[in-house]
């Protein structure tokens, strides 16, 4: 199981927004800890943002997250709509 962190404390507020106003994210929250590159619809990005995945928490929902293998975190950088791409 992946550690989770998360960047800046915009992220962290909006993240725990998102959970206090939907039950189901803690869920997949879980999900993407114990499988990053799978849970939740995760995919790499491309183009400025290479070396990074995006995940769905929600319908409208996004994270975009670095994955560390050898220290096994996530690190969250970025949490809202499409608009954060």
């Amino acid at each position: 199981m992946y550690d989770l962190f998360i960047a800046n404390s915009k992220t962290e507020k909006r993240l725990k927004e998102y959970i206090s106003s939907r039950n189901d994210i803690r869920d997949k929250l879980d999900r993407l800890r114990e499988n990053p590159h799978k849970a939740n619809g995760a995919h790499q990005l491309h183009g400025k943002l290479t070396g990074k995945f995006a995940c769905w928490l929600g319908s409208n929902i996004r994270i975009i997250y670095i994955i560390d293998e050898v220290k096994k975190s996530i690190i969250v950088e970025a949490v809202g709509t499409h608009k954060i791409y």
